[in-house]
Order: structure tokens, then C-alpha cells, then sequence
């Protein structure tokens, strides 16, 4: 297991690299941060040049990637055009998001797994067609528009909850905004649940742990239940990162200050130096979230062994 987390370590290094360089540069070759940062004003031909000069940005793009890789690796993601340091930036926003993806996960994967359990093994009958039907209306919706019907809804009309989010976010206040997150990912979740419950209900371990006279609780979380999480654990481990990164428009409908917030604040802006950062740790937050992934492989089936 040791080795195999080594390699898998020393694989992300290249996809790393790769991911951060097509960042940097979409983000720095197909667009003029300085002539941005002016904004409909013709910046003074001097002035220019010496911002170009202190921001690195009279150098080859690589020689910029390398600048910014090593500044990286000394925790220096740069400053903002504001003068504000990016990793101020993300010390306010990440956990904010970080709060808003947990209760995200925690909806998904406790409401969407019950539910594909309870419908895969009622193949066929009412149960199974009515989560169907309610997944493929969810589905089809977008959160845009689920977010402010239920924004309205339920804090406005009803107010059972505030229709916007305190700076601080805490947990409380960001159950709504959660389950509007999670709402797309939770229907994804609750169908590949639902099929791979109802396709090993029918194999041959099944039948003979049937045969054997086991009790079907039993027989659904210690034989059923592990051996169809694996797709549905690579489904949720993936969706972690997107889950942070793809929080733009759920945190502008109930005006919450995360990541999303700033992503969307920094394209904008053009402001270069707080897009690249904050994409930058979201590629890592997908590498680690593969990772755990596939550790959790052996843990769920234990014919899974890494050399």
C-alpha cells in the first residue's frame, strides 16, 4: 500500500505540472492582465512597461510559469490587483466553500444513497419510478433556477431560513445553499446507486448468501451495499473538486464569499493573478480526492490489493 501511494504521488507531479501550465496559460497568453487592470483607460506606454516588468510579465511564458511554480512552492500565490495577497484571499474564502461543499456531500451521499438502495432493490415497482422521475426532473433543472426558486420558497415566502448568508457562514445557514449544490449531483448519485443495486442483486454471491439463510439487513450492507459503492465512491470522490470549484453560481444566489465568489470576482476583473491561484489548489483538491478514491477501493472490496 505504501509503495503504491509513493507512486501514485509521484504520477500527479506530471498532471500537476500539465494542468497548472494550460491554467497559466489560458489565462495569461490569451488576455492582457495589465491592460485590465487599467480598465477602459490607455495605460501610459512607461507605466505599463514597468508594471509588465515588476509583474514578470516581460518575460517568455514559460519563464513566467517557472517564476510563478517557484513562488508556489514558497507559498506565494501572488497579489491580487487590489494589493491584496491571493493566499489572503483564499484563507477567507476556502473554508467558507469548504463548509459549503461538506454539507453538500453529506445531503448527496446520505439522501442519494438511501434513496438508490430503497429504489434498486424495488426494481420496477412505484418507488423505483417515482425516484426516477423525481431524479430526471432534478436533473433537468438548473441550479440557477432551483436555487432562487427555492431561495423565494422557502426563505422568503416561508422564511424558515435567510434568504442570504451572513460574512461568517456558519453551518447553519448554509443547509439551503447545500442542497442547492448538491441537488444535480445528489440525482446522479441516487441513479447510479439505483442501478448498481439492482444489477448485484441478481449475481451469483447474492443468491448464495440467500441460500446460506443470512438475515437481509446483513445481506445488504455487508455484500450489496459494499460491492456497489465502488462506482458510486469514484462519482462522489470526483465530484468534490466540482463541487468547490462549481459553487459560482449557488454562492452568488445567496451571497456567500468563497471560492466561487472570488473565481467569479477575478474573471470579471481579469484579475490574473486570483484566478490562476485559486484553480491552482482546486487541481489539487481533484488529485488528492482521486486519491482517496482509489485507497477507499480496498476498503469497500477487499479482493482489491495494491503491489
Amino acid at each position: 500500500m505504501g509503495r503504491y501511494v509513493i507512486r501514485r504521488l509521484l504520477q500527479m507531479i506530471p498532471v500537476f505540472i500539465g494542468s497548472t501550465f494550460l491554467i497559466f496559460f489560458m489565462v495569461y497568453a490569451l488576455g492582457d492582465p495589465v491592460a485590465a487592470l487599467f480598465g477602459d483607460k490607455a495605460p501610459d506606454p512607461a507605466t505599463a512597461a514597468r508594471i509588465r516588468k515588476d509583474l514578470y510579465l516581460d518575460e517568455p511564458l514559460w519563464k513566467q510559469y517557472l517564476h510563478y511554480m517557484g513562488q508556489i512552492l514558497t507559498g506565494d500565490f501572488g497579489t491580487a490587483f487590489n494589493g491584496q495577497k491571493v493566499t489572503e484571499l483564499m484563507a477567507s474564502a476556502f473554508p467558507v466553500t469548504l463548509r459549503l461543499t461538506i454539507v453538500a456531500l453529506l445531503f448527496e451521499i446520505v439522501v442519494g444513497i438511501v434513496l438508490g438502495v430503497l429504489s434498486g432493490l424495488r426494481r420496477g415497482r412505484s418507488l423505483d419510478t417515482s425516484v426516477l422521475l423525481i431524479t430526471l426532473i432534478v436533473v433537468s433543472i438548473p441550479t440557477f433556477v432551483s436555487g432562487y426558486v427555492l431561495q423565494f420558497l422557502i426563505g422568503v415566502k416561508w422564511g424558515v431560513v435567510t434568504p442570504a448568508v451572513s460574512p461568517y457562514a456558519p453551518f447553519g445557514e448554509l443547509i439551503l445553499p447545500g442542497v442547492v449544490l448538491a441537488l444535480t449531483s445528489l440525482a446522479y448519485v441516487t441513479r447510479l446507486t439505483r442501478t448498481t443495486i439492482a444489477e448485484n442483486s441478481r449475481a451469483d454471491y447474492i443468491r448464495t448468501a440467500v441460500a446460506k439463510g443470512l438475515p437481509r439487513h446483513r445481506l445488504v450492507t455487508r455484500h450489496l451495499l459494499r460491492n456497489s459503492l465502488i462506482p458510486v465512491v469514484t462519482f462522489i470522490g470526483t465530484d468534490v473538486g466540482a463541487l468547490m470549484g462549481g459553487a459560482i453560481v449557488t454562492e452568488r444566489i445567496f451571497n456567500i464569499h468563497g471560492v466561487g465568489y472570488q473565481l467569479y470576482q477575478g474573471i470579471l476583473r481579469q484579475n490574473s493573478p486570483t484566478v490562476v491561484g485559486f484553480v491552482t489548489i482546486l487541481v489539487i483538491v481533484f488529485l488528492l480526492a482521486n486519491l482517496l478514491v482509489d485507497l477507499l477501493y480496498a476498503v469497500l472490496d477487499p479482493r482489491i490489493r495494491y503491489a
